[in-house]
């Protein structure tokens, strides 16, 4: 059986063209069934001609994941665990806030790969390895999940931004991600604006160019330290990618007026966190376009790091601070239902073993 979800439309045009000689506004039809009105079979699609529908119904299949867990925090993040169809479990992340004018906006954090092979010694992710990259329908399934989430438990709430910041590193599964990322775009589907969508690397050559020149997302980039040395201390996969390197990329990458690069830096207690390290880091941007999100670290069980002492994380602030540089202190979210990277995975897996 064909997975529909795992089609970008013209994809799913020329199959069913191939397939079923169905001519391209069918195509549409169907691909608006599926993304704008979360159809989950092919009875529910009332203006598709009924042998049409008994066609697909022989041929065809509509997947989403299945929710193995849901946990709501009392700041009202809300984490999943999900479970694919060979049986992998990925996680993903509702994450609330609040407009200027009072109304409530949903993130979703969604992840690319089943674990991820860059090894950061901080994350449990990277820790518990890696298995397999994603498919454009598992990682379209989680922002299905969400959405009809959100329709249940909070109507009239919507699905704004999507940051790819779960398990994995997207660069590593390139092909998919842009294919996700043409979906999300096309305005008879999903249709989030690309500045709705950001893509996060913790820094990998290959593809950072290509997600560049397309123009389908931001770019946000997990520095976390602000020389060769600690990267490769604390992210040994990134640090393959020399640093002075990925600065001088990220220097030249493409940005539209007024945009800016999101630097992501996670202080670990007395390790990254010191006044110096807020220098260095500070002369190690300067050629950057940016706006820098400084994360206190969330700590995991069995992890050597620890969250840094308040007074810490305020001097780091105030020596950015004292060079023109605004760096925003990202609240932790979730701490008490393990929001935290291949937390609750982790968890689950120990329970059942």
């Amino acid at each position: 059986m064909t997975d529909l979800c795992d089609m970008t439309l013209p994809e799913l045009s020329a199959w069913m063209r191939e397939t079923h000689d169905e001519p391209p506004f069918r195509a549409r039809q169907v691909w608006q069934w599926i993304w704008r009105k979360m159809a989950r079979d092919f009875d529910a699609m009332t203006d598709v001609s009924l042998a049409c529908r008994r066609r697909l119904e022989q041929s065809a299949c509509i997947v989403w994941p299945e929710v193995e867990t849901v946990l709501t925090s009392r700041d009202e993040t809300t984490k999943f665990l999900l479970r694919l169809a060979d049986g992998a479990l990925v996680e993903t992340v509702l994450i609330p806030s609040e407009s200027s004018k009072g109304e409530r906006r949903w993130t979703q954090c969604l992840s690319s790969q089943v674990g991820c092979p860059m090894g950061c010694r901080f994350c449990a992710t990277g820790g518990d390895g890696f298995a397999r990259n994603m498919t454009m329908s598992e990682m379209l399934g989680q922002v299905q999940v969400a959405r009809a989430h959100l329709a249940e438990t909070r109507p009239g709430e919507s699905l704004r931004n999507l940051v790819f910041m779960g398990m994995g590193e997207p660069l590593l599964n390139l092909r998919e991600v842009m294919r996700v990322l043409q979906c999300c775009n096309d305005a008879h589907g999903l249709g989030f604006s690309p500045r709705r969508i950001t893509v996060s690397t913790c820094g990998v050559e290959n593809g950072l160019a290509e997600l560049g020149a397309s123009g389908l997302a931001f770019l946000a980039v997990s520095l976390h330290a602000p020389t060769q040395e600690q990267r490769e201390r604390i992210m040994p996969g990134a640090a393959r990618w020399p640093l002075p390197d990925l600065i001088d990329a990220l220097a030249a990458y493409p940005l539209k007026t007024r945009e800016r690069i999101t630097l992501e830096y996670l202080l670990l207690g007395d390790v990254n966190d010191s006044p110096k390290d807020a220098r260095t880091l500070a002369k190690v941007l300067s050629k950057v376009k940016f706006k820098l999100n400084v994360i206190v670290y969330n700590p995991t069980p069995g992890s050597p790091f620890r969250a840094p002492a308040p007074d810490r994380v305020l001097a780091f602030e105030k020596e950015l601070w004292s060079r023109h540089i605004t760096a925003v202190l990202r609240k932790s979210m979730g701490a008490d239902i393990d929001a935290a990277c291949g937390q609750l995975r982790r968890r689950h897996m120990a329970d059942v073993r």
